[in-house]
Order: C-alpha cells, then structure tokens, then sequence
C-alpha cells in the first residue's frame, strides 16, 4: 500500500542469478512497486526510501510464469514472502546470451484476478549469467567493508545503520582501487577474457536494488548479487553461514572452474574462505583479506595465516597490493 493508502502498482523483480548451458537457477520477489528513488537527495526523503525497502508488501503465493530466448515457459509461485524460485533443466542457452554471458529472461504474472494494477504491461526483463567455457577462473567477492565500506566492525554497528539508512547509493564510495582490481580479474591474464564474478553478502534481498545501483553506479563489472532473505536472520535456520552455503552452491555450479576468493578482516571472512580452500584444495587460486581499522581482529588473522598453507591468503591493505600480487601470480 503506497503512501497515504494510495495503491501502489505491482511489479516482478528479478535478483540477478546464474547457470549453466543447461540448468538455469532464477530468484526474484513480487512486490508492490513503491517508486523507490535511489538517487534522490535529502535527508527525509533518504530515511523514507531506506524505510520502503525494509516495509515491503509482497505478493504471496501467486504463480508467475518465465520466458526464455529459445521460446520455452516455465512456471513457479511466490512463497508467503514473495519471493519465487525458477530451479529448471533446459539446453543450448548460450547462444543467447551476450558476449559477456547474460541471458535475457522475461517474467510476469500468470494469475488473472489480481487486485492491484501491473506496471510495465505484464512484462519484467530479468539477467542470468551462464559463464563461457573458456572462463580462466570465477571471483567470489563479499561487498561489505570489502568494496563498500560499511562499519561492521564499528561500536554497536552504528556506522552500520548511518551508512544505510542516511546515505544514498550513489553518494556512497567504493574502496580506492576495487573496481580496477575486479575488473583485472575479469578479463584475466590475456585482457580480453570474461571470467566471472559473484558477489556475496550477509545483507537482505531488501537491500538488492540498493546494492546494484551502487555496483552499477561505481563501475564494477556485472555479476550476480546473492543475498538473504530476513527471515533467515533467526537464529537455528542454518548450520552454516549464508555467505558459506552460497559459495558452496557455485562451487557445485561450476564443478570444473577455479576461483580466487575476496574478503575482509572484520568478520568470518577468513574462517569461512579457510573451511572452504580445505575442503575443495584444488579449487580456490587465491584469497584476499582487506585490512579493517581492529588491531585485534588483524592481529588474529595474521595468525590464521601463518598457518595456512593450502593457498596464497593475503592480507592487503590497499588494491594496488592485490593487483600486484595477482599480476604475480598470473591472475592478470
């Protein structure tokens, strides 16, 4: 419901997801459309922007339909929460993706006695990333205080809650030097390749768009955004850590492809590249740990590094040592 009762129109929004030549995974959520303005300045309309992305109104256990290049249709429905899982098999998707790998896909609502208008005729474009064959190696990347610099290692996490709800997408400042590094990585030891990249974060699907625009906005080369929803947030929904179970599942994705791991010193970073390079020895290239302002937090990852030696885990300050040492090692 929009502002002062008004109805808001409905819409389909695809989370940017990945897949194989012949199995597709796509994620999204139905929600009423609240015209939410991520560039828009001021600081009311900041705070009411930050408070529509967490108050959504979602649209439950509707069926909506998919629509792939070849032709083909594929249906699934919204759970309590809104949100819709495409899990399909199909065949010879690449060759209609772009040259950098994206598949187009359209979605829309199915059902015919829906209360609430539809934007955009029935009609929501969506991305899937099907990586090339020829993909040297894939890049795993957390966002938070790894790209973004967002304070979770700050005092009761207030930067946190400034950062999110007072800052605007697109006045919020990438690390120095991040893009160029992931965009390195991108093309490779050649310079001409389109390895991929995923980005990993603890935060909600709420904050997706958010998130994207920032990416988008700051240059970063396209990739699939994984996030969570808040109801995972309870405590007991998992054994393993969100960011663990959705590294997992691309490193079963991709079953022959090698990746370089990106994170930081402030949080389980470190703990959870160091449990997935020991399990899977012979697939993670690398693993880069951005330094954060906690003498003790990095005092206690040296540690785990000196330890460690199944992979390079480097622990880096600025890009410019990342590139260095990926330039060494023939990453780019």
């Amino acid at each position: 419901m929009g502002l002062f009762g008004k109805k808001d129109k409905l819409q389909i929004i695809n989370f940017q997801s990945y897949g194989t030549d012949k199995h597709l995974y796509v994620r999204g959520r139905a929600l009423e459309d609240e015209n939410i303005d991520l560039a828009h300045k001021g600081l009311f309309r900041l705070f009411w922007n930050s408070f529509k992305r967490f108050e959504t109104d979602e649209v439950k256990n509707t069926k909506l339909r998919m629509k792939l290049p070849d032709g083909s249709v594929f249906y699934a429905e919204t759970d309590n929460d809104g949100y819709y899982k495409f899990n399909i098999k199909t065949s010879d998707l690449l060759i209609h993706a772009n040259s950098e790998g994206w598949l187009t896909i359209e979605l829309a609502y199915e059902a015919r006695n829906l209360k609430f208008e539809i934007s955009r005729e029935n009609r929501f474009l969506g991305k899937v990333l099907i990586p090339a064959d020829e993909a040297e190696f894939g890049v795993i990347s957390d966002i938070d205080d790894t790209i973004l610099q967002t304070g979770v290692v700050s005092l009761l996490k207030w930067r946190v809650i400034i950062n999110t709800f007072f800052k605007n997408a697109a006045k919020r400042v990438p690390l120095k030097g991040a893009a160029e590094f992931y965009h390195l990585l991108h093309r490779g030891k050649s310079g001409s390749n389109t390895n991929p990249l995923f980005y990993v974060s603890h935060s909600p699907w709420n904050l997706y768009r958010y998130l994207d625009f920032f990416l988008n906005e700051n240059n970063f080369p396209k990739g699939p955004i994984l996030l969570r929803s808040m109801s995972s947030f309870r405590p007991g929904k998992s054994k393993k850590p969100h960011k663990q179970n959705e590294i997992l599942d691309i490193l079963k994705t991709y079953p022959e492809m090698k990746f370089i791991l990106i994170g930081d010193s402030g949080e389980k970073d470190a703990d959870i590249y160091k449990d997935i390079a020991e399990k899977h020895p012979d697939r993670i290239l690398a693993i880069y740990l951005r330094t954060v302002n906690h003498k003790k937090k990095i005092r206690r990852i040296e540690g785990l590094i000196a330890e460690f030696k199944i992979t390079p885990m480097v622990l880096v300050k600025t890009s410019a040592q990342a590139i260095e040492h990926a330039k060494s090692k023939g990453f780019i």
